[in-house]
């Protein structure tokens, strides 16, 4: 199956580098849908740029800083020193959507 996501600049740009290969996502309905070896077409929403990507693990969790927890800042799309904080995905997704839906780290491999 083939997923098409939309992402901002830097983080499109990251995955294209090959630093960020976890992708931060609300365990919606949509995202409940994927599945591990799913492709998904990222779009760089500044330049319409597209590429796409293998599912190699889901990872299931309450909330961004129990997810946070277990990666390190570069996979999640953080540059070496950078801050790091959970918190800067509530400009995404409120914690009353993390609350009812968990969220969910996408591991990606660029194909």
């Amino acid at each position: 199956m083939l997923y098409i996501m939309n992402l901002h600049d830097k983080p499109f740009n990251l995955i294209k580098k090959g630093t960020k290969t976890i992708e931060l996502r609300l365990n919606d309905e949509k995202r409940q849908m994927i599945k591990e070896g799913d492709l998904i077409e990222f779009n760089n929403r500044q330049t319409g740029e597209k590429i796409i990507v293998r599912i190699e693990k889901l990872y299931k969790y309450a909330n961004f800083a129990e997810l946070y927890h277990d990666f390190d800042p570069i996979s999640l799309g953080y540059a070496e020193g950078e801050s790091v904080n959970p918190e800067d995905m509530e400009l995404y997704y409120t914690k009353e959507q993390q609350a009812k839906y968990g969220v969910l780290g996408i591991k990606i491999r660029k194909i």
